[in-house]
């Protein structure tokens, strides 16, 4: 089935690489409008987007600009993919105050800016769907040295769920998206930083990333993508307020 997305106007955050970056080109293969911000907007170069933007999703001000520019230029959004995410090792004796704030104020509070940004222009049309990427590693399961990480991708799901509930008979759904270990820049680098750490070769962090998937593999960016087509789709019309795992079965 082609153009799913036809027609719908669409803002994925974090859309430089990694998920956020397969997100959005599954969205122009679909035929959606896709507006892709990062951070840093170098990293969007090539993407067939009708508008690439910087964005920090931890600043209020520079979210809510961003929402009334596009109001004014393109109309009220359709689809909402929040990507923006950090992960951080440790157990609660590694997170110091600067970590918790930090996770919970891009993993979390950059959900709240766009959601609330963005929004009222979905509540207009009375239709939209929000993906959040939240993680398997969250509510769901729990494992060693995720911490702050699971912590904050635990808020995501609630705060899915409660945007669900508070919208559902305005057209609005929320759903979540949490994937297991996925093929992407940040867990290169996370492979690098843990090398550094232990002393152990990049080889065997790698494997052992690997080996916490029972599948015993690493997912694939596209894999989260096509999930996200599906939720962003009127094919997911009647799913709301859920978080759906693509896991390589992590969560068995």
């Amino acid at each position: 089935m082609a153009n799913r997305l036809q027609g719908k106007l669409a803002l994925v955050t974090a859309a430089g690489q990694g998920i956020g970056r397969a997100i959005a080109e599954a969205f122009i293969a679909e035929g959606a409008r896709v507006i892709a911000t990062d951070l840093d907007d170098t990293k969007l170069a090539g993407l067939k987007s009708i508008k690439n933007k910087k964005l920090d999703v931890r600043s209020t001000a520079a979210v809510e600009a961003l929402a009334k520019e596009i109001a004014a230029e393109s109309g009220p959004l359709d689809v909402l993919v929040n990507c923006a995410g950090f992960v951080h090792h440790g157990s609660v004796l590694d997170c110091s105050e600067q970590d918790w704030d930090f996770s919970f104020d891009l993993n979390v509070k950059s959900m709240h800016r766009t959601i609330k940004a963005f929004l009222p222009g979905m509540l207009q049309k009375q239709k939209g769907s929000i993906v959040n990427i939240s993680s398997a590693v969250s509510s769901i399961r729990g494992v060693p040295d995720r911490y702050v990480y699971g912590a904050s991708k635990a808020a995501i799901i609630g705060l899915t769920k409660a945007v669900a509930a508070d919208f559902i008979r305005q057209g609005i759904r929320a759903n979540a998206i949490c994937p297991g270990t996925i093929e992407s820049p940040s867990l290169e680098g996370r492979i690098r930083d843990r090398s550094q750490a232990t002393g152990k070769s990049l080889a065997e962090i790698e494997k052992a990333f690997i080996e916490r998937q029972p599948m015993g593999r690493l997912g694939k960016p596209e894999e989260v993508a096509a999930l996200a087509v599906f939720l962003a789709s009127d094919e997911s019309s009647y799913i709301t307020g859920q978080p759906h795992l693509v896991d390589g079965g992590m969560a068995l």
